[in-house]
């Protein structure tokens, strides 16, 4: 069976970075448990985040948090970003790629 998750050769790019064996030990397992290879999980966490998937992202926002990734005032710009985009989307019932390019035009405007 063909895995629906992997992207037609001619447009597919390479992620790499690396951490430590214990934890990709524990990956492996854990999506053995699953079912899942390590690739179909990664572009499943990808297509989540890149989707604006609510979980995801507060996950995120959790990690960003509890590591100190990004300062507080960008993270709360963030929010505030997020929170319009929501009240854009049920007020005027937009689709969400025209609502993505108004916050791409906001955010170009606020050098996030």
């Amino acid at each position: 069976m063909k895995d629906p998750t992997i992207p037609p050769t001619e447009t597919r790019k390479k992620f790499m970075f690396y951490d430590t064996e214990e934890n990709q030990t524990k990956l492996k397992i854990r999506c053995q448990f699953d079912g899942l290879s390590q690739s179909q999980f990664f572009r499943i966490m990808l297509e989540g985040y890149i989707n604006d998937d609510e979980n995801v992202l507060r996950y995120v926002k959790d990690c960003k948090e509890k590591y100190d990734i990004q300062g507080q005032q960008k993270r709360n710009k963030i929010d505030s970003i997020m929170k319009k985009k929501k009240e854009a989307e049920s007020k005027f019932a937009l689709k969400i790629d025209e609502i993505e390019n108004i916050f791409d035009m906001i955010e170009s405007e606020t050098n996030i």
